[in-house]
C-alpha cells in the first residue's frame, strides 16, 4: 500500500510549481519530499540530493576560527587565492595523485561548481570554432544546465557500452575528429552510475585531447572514494587514477564538500596543468583585453567576474584539511568510509524486495560501494520509477536526466541513518507486493 496518496503528491507538486515530477530535478524532488515529510511527520528516505551526511571536519573549523581571528575578514581576497592554500593543493596533488603542479595554476573557487562554470567559459572561447563540450554520461545535471546558461552547446554519450580502452577510443574518436569539441568532463568515481575509469581509459582520454586540443575537466568530486583499493597513504602508490598522466591539456577540479563534508563552506579547487595555465591564446587576448594566458584569464577575468574570489577563512580551512591530510594526521577517505557501508546495507534492501543496480560492472570488476548507487525495477523506466517511489516515501532523481541511456534512477547514501533501514525495508515490502513482476 502506497505511504502518500496520489491526492498529497499532487499538492505537493502543486506547491513547488513541479510540473512533472517524473523529469524532476534534483531540487525538485527535494522541496516535494521535504514538503511530504513536513506535512505529515513522516520520515523520508531521501536518495535525492548528493548533501554530505557526515560532521565537517574540525580541523577545518578550528583553522576557519583562528583566521577570522586574526583580523583577514576586513580585506578582499585575492581572486588567485591564499598562498596558503595554493601551496596546499599542489602538495596534497602530488601526495595522493602523485602528479606535480605548481602552486600558482592551484585556484580557488567557490565550490566545484563555480570551477566548472568558468572554465566552461574558457575552454569554449579559447579557439574559435571550438566551442562544444562532450560530456562522457552520465554525469551531473547541473553541468549542463551551466551550458544552456552559456549558450553553449554539447554532445554527449552514455559510457555504459563503451567500457574498455579500445571500445572507448573508437567512440572518442568519433566525437572528437569533428574538430569543434573544445572540452570533455566527466566524474571520476562517477555521478550517477558510481563507475570508475581505470587507467586504461583515461589514458585513450588523454592522448587523444592531446591529439585533438581538447580540454580534459576532471571532476574528482568523490576523491579516493574508490573503497576496493587503499588509497588513503600520502605519497604511497596506490595513486588516485587521473588524465593528468597522460596529457598537458587538463583542468582537475577538487571538491571539500565530499571528502571533509566541507559542503557548507562552498570550497573547490581548480588544479590546471601548469602547460595549459601559461599557454598564450589570441581569442582569449581579443575578448578580454588581457595577455591571453589562459590561466590568468580564468583566474582573473573570469572566476573574479562570477564570484569575486573565494571566503578567505574558508581558504584557510580548506588550507589546513589538505596539509594535515598530507601529513597523515588526517585520514579523509576512513572518515568517508561511512558511505560505502550505507550503500551496501541500501543495495541489500532494494535488491532483496526485487530491484536491480542498473550499472553493476566496472568494466571486469563488479561496481564498488560508495556514495551513489543506481536502482532499476523490471520493466519500469526511470521516469515511472520517480514516481512511485515518491508514494513510498522514497526520493531519488531519474537516471534519464543524467544522460544515461538505461532506465533507472540514481540513489544516495548520504542522509540515510541507522533508523531508516527498517523503515526502508518495510516500504520497499509493500512496494514489491504492489508491483509484483510477471
Amino acid at each position: 500500500m502506497k505511504i502518500f496518496s496520489e491526492e498529497l503528491v499532487s499538492e505537493a507538486c502543486r506547491v513547488h510549481s513541479v510540473a512533472d515530477l517524473s523529469h524532476a530535478t534534483i531540487g525538485e524532488a527535494l522541496l516535494v519530499a521535504q514538503y511530504l515529510e513536513n506535512k505529515t511527520g513522516m520520515p523520508f528516505v531521501r536518495m535525492d540530493q548528493g548533501s554530505p551526511g557526515l560532521p565537517m571536519n574540525r580541523y577545518g573549523i578550528e583553522a576557519e576560527k583562528r583566521a577570522l581571528d586574526s583580523g583577514i575578514g576586513s580585506q578582499y581576497p585575492a581572486a588567485a587565492g591564499v598562498p596558503e592554500l595554493k601551496e596546499a593543493a599542489s602538495e596534497f596533488v602530488k601526495a595522493f595523485i602523485n602528479v606535480e603542479i605548481s602552486p600558482r595554476s592551484c585556484v580557488p573557487t567557490t565550490g566545484s561548481v563555480a570551477a566548472s562554470f568558468g572554465s566552461f567559459i574558457a575552454c569554449t572561447q579559447r579557439i574559435p570554432g571550438k566551442d562544444k563540450v562532450l560530456f562522457i554520461d552520465p554525469g551531473f545535471p547541473i553541468q549542463k544546465s551551466q551550458l544552456r546558461i552559456l549558450g553553449v552547446q554539447w554532445r554527449e554519450f552514455d559510457i555504459y557500452p563503451w567500457r574498455g580502452a579500445e571500445k572507448l577510443r573508437v567512440k572518442l574518436e568519433e566525437e572528437l575528429s569533428s574538430g569543434d569539441i573544445a572540452a570533455i568532463i566527466y566524474s571520476n568515481p562517477n555521478n550517477p552510475a558510481w563507475i570508475c575509469l581505470d587507467e586504461g581509459e583515461l589514458r585513450v582520454i588523454g592522448e587523444l585531447a592531446t591529439k585533438y586540443d581538447v580540454v580534459v575537466m576532471e571532476d574528482l568530486a568523490y576523491f579516493c572514494m574508490d573503497y576496493r583499493r587503499d588509497l588513503s597513504h600520502p605519497y604511497q602508490p596506490p595513486y588516485v587514477p587521473t588524465v593528468a598522466r597522460y596529457t598537458d591539456n587538463y583542468i582537475l577540479m577538487l571538491s571539500s564538500s565530499k571528502i571533509f563534508s566541507y559542503a557548507g563552506q562552498r570550497m573547490a579547487l581548480a588544479c590546471i596543468s601548469d602547460k595549459l595555465y601559461e599557454k598564450h591564446y589570441p581569442a582569449l587576448a581579443a575578448r578580454y583585453k588581457d595577455a591571453g594566458v589562459f590561466g590568468v584569464t580564468l583566474t582573473a577575468s573570469i572566476l573574479y567576474m562570477i564570484t569575486s574570489g573565494c571566503t578567505a577563512t574558508t581558504q584557510y580551512g580548506y588550507a589546513e584539511m589538505l596539509r594535515l591530510s598530507c601529513e597523515g594526521k588526517i585520514n579523509f577517505v576512513e572518515d568517508t568510509r561511512e558511505y560505502e557501508t550505507r550503500a551496501r546495507r541500501m543495495k541489500e534492501i532494494f535488491t532483496a524486495h526485487g530491484f536491480d543496480i542498473v550499472y553493476d560492472r566496472d568494466v571486469d570488476m563488479k561496481v564498488v560501494d560508495g556514495f551513489f548507487f543506481t536502482l532499476g525495477y523490471g520493466d519500469m523506466t526511470g521516469e515511472e520509477l520517480v514516481v512511485e517511489l515518491m508514494h513510498y516515501g522514497v526520493s531519488s532523481i531519474s537516471l534519464s536526466t543524467t544522460g544515461s541511456l538505461r532506465q533507472g534512477v540514481r540513489g544516495c547514501t548520504s542522509r540515510m541513518r541507522e533508523e531508516l533501514y527498517p523503515v526502508l525495508d518495510q516500504r520497499m515490502t509493500e512496494f514489491e507486493k504492489d508491483h509484483p513482476k510477471i
